[in-house]
């Protein structure tokens, strides 16, 4: 069953496995990779990635991508979202925000503080999905 924009919104508002896809415009299949994301309600979806991954790269590239996050536990349910995105250089509270989703607050701070250490201040991307167009499902709901 398809689900409603709140019910998609409120979804994506939580803590769920997901991945990006973009076309890799070299005669080989998209790239699909998991990433951590944070999502509000009528916002833009945004991951952090490295500067010189071949992810940002693509995604700078192609302009657009395609998101999708589910759970996998019953109901299966899940929410794809395919768009422009724009990319800038990283913040360490754009890296909070997405990293803090998954990570506890005990370990958040190192995490940051090592990140940005490892690639530099201007070596992190946010990417920003605006989502245009959507697909969504709640599998054996009624």
């Amino acid at each position: 069953m398809p689900l409603t924009q709140e019910q998609r919104e409120d979804f994506l508002a939580g803590t769920h496995p997901a991945s990006v896809a973009v076309d890799d415009r070299g005669g080989r299949g998209p790239l699909n990779v998991p990433i951590w994301y944070a999502y509000r309600p009528g916002g833009a979806i945004r991951a952090v990635t490295g500067r010189d991954s071949r992810k940002a790269h693509l995604l700078a590239a192609a302009g657009r991508c395609s998101f999708l996050a589910q759970r996998v536990e019953p109901t299966y349910r899940y929410v794809s979202a395919e768009g422009p995105v724009t990319l800038r250089t990283a913040t360490a509270g754009d890296l909070e925000e997405v990293a803090g989703r998954y990570l506890p607050a005990d370990v958040l701070a190192t995490y940051v503080d090592n990140t940005f250490r490892s690639y530099g201040p201007e070596g992190l991307v946010l990417v920003e999905l605006l989502p245009e167009h959507w697909l969504s499902a709640d599998i054996g709901a009624n």
